[in-house]
């Protein structure tokens, strides 16, 4: 493809070399580059990949888009490679990524899901919805890429956009009409999303979380790019019990649907009193929708925050034309891997997995939990290393107060070691309760071990922090732990019943 082809909507200037340079693909890393390639110079928070100009030029790049000025020696050096300036390269990516893949987004109908928790649940339902609804549809997040017959995991939830391109166009290719993606506050600062126009975007919540070096600076910066979606999309579907939400929208720029339990006048409400479902393999709530529609819900996902994921998915599907069958048939088949999933291994207490690792989650799930009547609520947790204390501190405190007992452990400590971790979610434990009963296991499969070995009729032991993954990183080695499959194999070794 000529680069005049790719530059149609994007500001730049045109360095030196030509518009009618052949462009071969698109590359951001410069260990990747091949002949004839477009290399994007990104200034990265840990690097500048204009450091690597000449490199690429070795390597064959044709191509240069650049945002600042190289030094003279190196641009002197680049007598034959077409050089663009552009304000800003990472929108640059996104923008020639898009056109590159001929604009898979615009060939399909984009729901865009934001927030600090339930995200990954929500999209789900989303897609079951769609899917009980005749639609084939594509889904993008924290647990992978969906499409028909096919799924593989993935290292961001909004991956860079060169790779989301990619993505969404092997989901028109493979007859998606709907996608459905996870959209993040980094994906949304770091450009990744740039160029997707969305029909529906919704926002589910909002905590603070992701705040600290390489992340966002402040509550406030965090909370403004979340918004960043509702001047993206054509409907936004909002959560009006939260109290960040007015804020949020601060400058939208689509028209408003909004969902929740006690606000009066939201277009989509949930009777306060629900019921709790319970059985050896599902915990779940049914309820009451009022407003806009009329309709009793069963979701076998419980509490609280199920209600108002699937008040998200009705607002959404209502404004994407999902009849009601397809919307209960949709709900009450949703499954989502590693968020409150039950592992079924014994007739006298129950575990599951859960993703939450930040404090807002663990708070609404141990409070989800509470609402069960356990015997004892048992949580086994550890945090990630070379991330935010915040976190450690807020987990500690949480389970200090919410939990019966706690088994301290790893997760994902990269290059931080697993003692110095659970040092500091004592730290938080002790604001928390300062008499809360815990044991320390640092090795995760050994607390797993503990955790059966040590359980009580009548309890309910949460496993969280690592829900879907299937590994453990431990000094930056990845290797194989998928908790689901190591509790079944210890279960039934011991003789569970």
């Amino acid at each position: 493809m000529l680069l005049k082809q790719l530059v149609k909507e994007l500001p730049y200037t045109l360095v030196q070399g030509s518009l009618n340079t052949e462009v071969t693909d698109i590359y951001y890393d410069s260990r990747k580059m091949t002949p004839g390639g477009l290399f994007v110079c990104i200034v990265g928070t840990q690097r500048d990949s204009h450091d690597f100009a000449a490199d690429v030029a070795a390597r064959g790049a044709r191509t240069l888009v650049i945002q600042h000025d190289l030094a003279p020696e190196v641009l002197a050096a680049l007598p034959d490679v077409t050089i663009l300036q552009t304000p800003n390269t990472r929108y640059a990516l996104a923008m020639l990524s898009t056109a590159w893949f001929g604009h898979p987004a615009g060939e399909m109908t984009m729901i865009g899901v934001t927030g600090t928790k339930g995200k990954t649940t929500t999209t789900h339902m989303i897609k079951a919805v769609l899917e009980a609804g005749g639609h084939k549809v594509g889904m993008i997040g924290t647990n992978g890429v969906y499409y028909p017959n096919h799924h593989y995991d993935l290292n961001n939830t909004t991956p860079e956009s060169y790779d989301l391109q990619r993505i969404l166009r092997q989901l028109a290719d493979a007859g998606c009409d709907a996608c459905v993606m996870e959209v993040s506050s980094q994906g949304l600062m770091m450009d990744r999303v740039a160029g997707i126009r969305y029909k529906v975007g919704v926002f589910t919540n909002l905590y603070p979380d992701h705040i600290g070096p390489g992340e966002h600076q402040s509550f406030e910066e965090y909370r403004g790019w979340k918004g960043q979606l509702f001047r993206r999309c054509e409907v936004g579907v909002v959560n009006a019990d939260d109290e960040n939400a007015p804020a949020l929208l601060e400058g939208h720029t689509c028209r408003l649907v909004t969902y929740g339990i006690h606000t009066p006048d939201a277009d989509y409400r949930a009777d306060e009193n629900y019921e709790l479902l319970r059985s050896k393999t599902m915990l779940g709530v049914a309820f009451h929708v009022s407003g806009r529609d009329d309709m009793d819900v069963k979701v076998n996902m419980p509490g609280q925050f199920s209600i108002y994921n699937a008040l998200a998915t009705i607002a959404a599907a209502r404004e994407l034309g999902v009849p009601d069958a397809a919307i209960h048939q949709g709900l009450g088949s949703t499954i989502v891997k590693g968020r409150v999933e039950l592992v079924p291994v014994s007739h006298k207490f129950t575990i599951l997995l859960d993703y939450a690792h930040n404090e807002a989650a663990t708070e609404s799930l141990m409070e989800t939990l509470r609402a069960y009547r356990p015997h004892r609520l048992v949580v086994v947790f550890g945090c990630g290393g070379n991330r935010s204390k915040l976190r450690r501190y807020g987990m500690g405190e949480v389970c200090a107060k919410l939990a019966d007992f706690c088994i301290l452990t790893e997760d994902n400590n990269r290059f931080e070691k697993v003692e110095d971790i659970i040092a500091d979610i004592k730290v938080g434990m002790q604001k928390g309760n300062p008499n809360a009963e815990y044991v320390e296991i640092p090795d995760r499969l050994d607390a797993l071990h503990y955790a059966i070995d040590h359980a009580q009729e009548g309890d309910m032991i949460a496993v969280i922090g690592k829900g879907h993954e299937a590994y453990r990183d431990r000094e930056g080695v990845k290797t194989p732990f998928l908790e689901r499959e190591l509790i079944e194999e210890y279960a039934a070794e011991k003789g569970v019943e």
